[in-house]
């Protein structure tokens, strides 16, 4: 048996070890930073908050719990849980491992939404709403001018024409930032493009977690069709499916949860296109199990990487660059040692 045909399964710990991993994470992300808290105090809190009697502890570390540190963890954990997702959803549908959220021009016109906002002076309940019809709208767009073109195939057609909206968005994005006051637009701009979490509070979740799940829907209920997809268009129709729909909705759902995710914390690359490779190495290729693995190990890499963002150094490292730090290296070690078949 080839290291092509063996089994992508072959250790039954695999299995277990995205969801160990997030769990470790968020214990580390309570107990690390300027006010650690402790397993037993996070214990004594949440069964205080569920039988309704008294934790023992300050109102201050109460207060890091569930005002400051729970949001943050809980952001984090949705916004790489929803990126990977999406990574995994578009390298699937498109048989393409080097396609990330980013195609379709989704981030872009997420970015160009928010930066719009910041330039009129808008609150950021407003600029979260831009950035949120921002990326819809890039990926309407893609897809209305991909199906008015006419070619051999429609999947690399709509992936040529994404990467053309994405290019001519990303120069209304420079134009945009030329524009802006350099004392004090300018760099909020900058901010926001190198992606954080500092500023997520209890508010946010009201936004974001309802999005990212009702985009996660169609991509879990019909899962096991991505694999007759990941076959090929004639192979697909030949076994009944109904191609262009599927593929719409599969579409729709991976871009509401990346438009969601960057209208809270901005540009996070790299997660949606290197946590997909990572669960395809431990679970294989079948969306029914790289779907959850992605889930989970995205959300766990990502809370990991904004746990460090917040305490590596005095000032908070902006959560693209750690991305790109981290991420860069370990990819290219992904494609010296990656030896199976992603399909």
């Amino acid at each position: 048996m080839t290291a092509e045909t063996r089994p992508a399964v072959s250790l039954p710990w695999r299995r277990w070890l995205p969801a160990v991993a997030v769990c470790g994470a968020v214990l580390l992300a309570f107990a690390v930073g300027q006010y650690p808290v402790g397993p037993g105090e996070l214990l004594a809190s949440l069964r205080a908050r569920v039988t309704g009697g008294e934790s023992g502890l300050s109102p201050t570390v109460e207060t890091v719990i569930w005002q400051i540190r729970l949001p943050r963890v809980v952001a984090a954990l949705a916004v790489g849980a929803a990126l990977a997702a999406a990574g995994g959803a578009y390298q699937s549908l498109f048989r393409n491992p080097l396609v990330s959220p980013d195609l379709l021009g989704v981030s872009a016109g997420a970015s160009l939404g928010a930066i719009l906002g910041i330039v009129l002076a808008q609150p950021l309940l407003v600029i979260q709403g831009l950035a949120f019809a921002g990326g819809l709208g890039a990926v309407a767009l893609v897809y209305l001018i991909g199906s008015a073109l006419r070619g051999h195939d429609p999947v690399l057609q709509l992936v040529l024409t994404g990467i053309a909206v994405g290019a001519m968005l990303s120069a209304a994005i420079s134009l945009l930032k030329v524009m802006a006051d350099p004392y004090d637009q300018l760099p909020a701009i900058t901010y926001w493009l190198l992606g954080s979490l500092a500023a997520v509070g209890p508010d946010d979740m009201l936004a974001l977690l309802p999005a990212c799940l009702l985009g996660l829907l169609p991509l879990w209920l019909f899962r096991w069709r991505m694999n007759l997809l990941t076959l090929g268009e004639e192979e697909a129709k030949a076994l009944g499916l109904e191609t262009r729909r599927l593929r719409l909705l599969f579409i729709a759902g991976a871009t509401l949860m990346t438009a969601a995710s960057v209208a809270v914390a901005g540009l996070v690359g790299w997660v949606g296109l290197l946590v997909p490779h990572v669960a395809r190495m431990l679970v294989g290729p079948d969306f029914r199990r790289l779907l959850p693995a992605s889930l989970l190990l995205g959300a766990g890499f990502l809370l990991v990487l904004d746990t460090l963002a917040r305490t590596v150094a005095a000032v908070e490292v902006p959560l693209g660059i750690l991305t790109a730090c981290l991420g860069a290296p370990f990819f290219l070690w992904l494609m010296a040692v990656g030896r199976r078949g992603w399909t």
